[in-house]
């Protein structure tokens, strides 16, 4: 039994060269009920876990390797990538730390530690370890990518220009430098070739989501009447929200023109004009000649500033609101008084997530406003903000239809950065938005409008994390009837 089970786990050793995947786990499992003992296999096993993201399982894993064998390396090293998975940061960078003592050349490690500190935001520290990872190899691209975000997280645009013309040398061909150039033009309103090298990104492995593999060929801007062209979505419910502007430009040169959606966009975006049905992913696809991602349109259109469509509302109300009547009684109740709809975090999956959103306490500064009725429309927390009259909406929003149809009731909303301030810009309603001191590419620098939504005002922390400037000048704008 034993030199069979030892037959078996050389044979998934080889395989790990090919990459994990549920099979070499599930063997892992066979080979470890024969072999309980064996401290390395389940160090092993605790890294197939974690790659595919099965971190509580990994997290056992480590357990028990280092039960069986305090000093094995690659399972704290493991039991560091969990904890940097779940946020524990500290611990996390003790393990990674506690490995490069005994193993200092291990460049995986080094790459998690400085993704670590990037996550504490020690800059100079993180800086450090990557610069040791370049010194042994200076065509890494984690290292470089890492130390982007380093230059980017601080807004230091001269450090990043240089740090993209480091890596140019290693690599001039390498798709991820031209889409970093793309993002930092388009951050700083260089178009259209912004986005003639954001298309770079759909060379960049991981960089798009979701992945297709659609064999029709990519429509390019050319005429297409009497066939069939499937746009279809990438990223988030903001990226959609903002991108379907450009549909009726889309429709103007061709055929029919199919929309792929998520599922929670599906109904309100019927509502939008320049296609001629909308599907929800997952809707089985009817035929369809051509394809092209939503967020290829701008490099299609060759959009500059003076360019982006901007006639608003290009989203309405759809027919089918599921809570029109309930969300039309919580509306009633606030008759006569000055509606305000509030979100502020964002969608916890988002890799800035925590960054671009708003400790819950700093909106009690909100109180010194006078009367106004305050609306949440926050999904995904349990608690309120301590506002008089706070009422959520959140219950009552199955979808974006129900809360186009919430929107509609505000006249004002203000909103950190999520989907739910694209919607409103894209509805014409007035929206403040607070942003961090580097923004998402779509709102610019240094600019307190947007030429995506007339309707939209932007508050800018003045520096890396200082919320509170940013609400008191939110309250003095209030307050002075803005």
């Amino acid at each position: 039994m034993k030199a069979k089970a030892l037959r078996l786990l050389a044979l998934l050793r080889e395989s790990l060269q090919g990459g994990e995947s549920e099979e070499i786990a599930q063997a892992f499992v066979r080979y470890l009920e024969a072999q309980p003992l064996d401290a390395l296999a389940w160090t092993d096993f605790a890294g197939i876990l974690l790659g595919l993201q099965r971190y509580d399982e990994a997290l056992k894993a480590c357990r028990k390797a280092l039960s069986l064998n305090p000093g094995q390396i690659s399972a704290q090293y493991h039991l560091g990538c969990v904890s940097l998975h779940h946020g524990r940061l500290d611990e996390a960078e003790e393990l990674f730390r506690k490995v490069l003592a005994v193993e200092p050349d291990r460049v995986e490690v080094r790459l998690s530690l400085a993704k670590c500190l990037l996550g504490k935001k020690d800059w100079e520290a993180a800086r450090t370890v990557l610069e040791k990872v370049l010194q042994g190899n200076p065509a890494n691209v984690s290292a470089h990518q890492y130390l982007g975000q380093i230059f980017y997280g601080q807004g230091q645009w001269a450090e990043f220009g240089a740090e993209l013309q480091r890596y140019e040398r290693q690599d001039p061909f390498s798709a991820y430098l031209e889409f970093e150039r793309g993002f930092a033009n388009l951050l700083q309103g260089v178009m259209p070739l912004g986005w003639q090298q954001w298309e770079a990104r759909l060379r960049v492995p991981g960089c798009v989501a979701p992945q297709r593999d659609f064999v029709e060929p990519c429509w390019n801007g050319e005429p297409f009447a009497d066939r069939t062209l499937l746009v279809h979505y990438e990223q988030g419910f903001g990226d959609t929200l903002m991108l379907v502007r450009f549909l009726p430009l889309v429709k103007g040169r061709g055929g029919r023109v199919l929309l792929l959606v998520q599922p929670s966009l599906a109904g309100l975006l019927t509502t939008c004009q320049g296609m001629d049905q909308v599907l929800a992913q997952g809707d089985p696809l009817p035929h369809f000649d051509l394809q092209i991602s939503l967020y290829s349109l701008p490099r299609v259109f060759q959009t500059d500033l003076g360019s982006i469509p901007s006639e608003i509302p290009y989203v309405g109300i759809p027919p089918q609101v599921p809570n029109r009547r309930p969300i039309a009684e919580v509306l009633a109740a606030s008759e006569g008084r000055t509606r305000i709809g509030l979100v502020w975090t964002g969608n916890s999956g988002h890799a800035r997530d925590a960054e671009r959103s708003l400790p819950m306490a700093l909106l009690n500064c909100l109180e010194a406003v006078p009367d106004v009725a305050w609306h949440s429309f926050q999904i995904g927390q349990s608690d309120e903000p301590s506002l008089p009259g706070c009422v959520s909406l959140t219950p009552l929003l199955s979808d974006f239809s129900d809360t186009a149809y919430a929107l509609s009731g505000m006249d004002l909303v203000i909103s950190v950065d999520t989907a739910l301030a694209h919607l409103a810009g894209a509805m014409g309603i007035p929206t403040l938005l607070l942003v961090t001191y580097v923004p998402d590419f779509r709102w610019l620098l240094d600019r307190d409008d947007s030429p995506w939504y007339p309707t939209l005002r932007i508050f800018r922390q003045p520096s890396p994390g200082d919320w509170d400037s940013v609400m008191n000048e939110l309250v003095r704008g209030l307050t002075d009837g803005i």
